[in-house]
């Protein structure tokens, strides 16, 4: 399941190269809290992560090749923990892996610098992860694929509840943030409610 090419303009081979590229989306991700997406420039990004704006075009040919760069950073963190907590078994039912899901995002919100704002990419472009899809379908694809292998339920049976799910998860838990910080917990408590009885009622006990 592809993502979007790198947006990288050239990969660092050096670990040198690789640190300083990292600097700078930890730098980007920094100045997207602070001051916005649309506050943040090519020139404060290279002066937060102690670099040239030059060696900043090394890298990027502009700043929505930074922050590109960084939300695919963050879906690889996503997926990762996702994918981790899935392997780490322990679920009684699918429902319980959808609600760590959430716990996960929810994390992400409260600890990864940036990602409140920035969340999956929408607030620079829909189509910021996979040119050919959405970004919450590149979301629910994953999850998708996560509850086939993990728990034997079909494909054919996923593909379109599983979208809608992270429809309106996105939009609860996004209502959850803008009523607290954190993420107001009655909201959250609400949202895992409302996705449980969804998908209970549109996929059912697995086999």
């Amino acid at each position: 399941m592809s993502t979007a090419a790198a947006p990288l303009r050239r990969r660092p081979v050096q670990q040198r190269s690789a640190q300083r590229v990292e600097r700078m989306l930890d730098a980007c991700a920094e100045l997207i809290d602070e001051l916005g997406h649309d506050g943040v420039t090519t020139t404060l990004i290279a002066e937060r992560a102690g670099v040239a704006v030059g060696s900043l075009y090394q890298f990027f040919p502009d700043k929505r090749a930074v922050v590109q760069a960084l939300t695919l950073r963050n879906l690889d963190r996503f997926l990762a923990t996702v994918l981790a907590r899935f392997e780490e078994g322990g679920f009684e039912h699918w429902w319980d892996a959808v609600d760590s899901v959430i716990d996960i995002y929810i994390g992400m919100h409260r600890e990864v610098p940036g990602f409140g704002r920035l969340h999956f990419g929408d607030v620079v472009d829909p189509r910021l992860l996979d040119e050919r899809k959405d970004n919450n379908a590149v979301i629910a694809d994953r999850i998708s694929a996560l509850l086939v292998q993990h728990f034997g339920l079909a494909p054919r049976d996923l593909e379109l509840p599983v979208a809608v799910a992270v429809e309106a998860a996105d939009a609860v838990l996004n209502l959850a943030f803008r009523r607290d910080p954190q993420g107001a917990p009655e909201i959250v408590t609400e949202a895992k409610a409302m996705i449980r009885d969804y998908l209970s009622a549109r996929i059912g006990e697995p086999p």
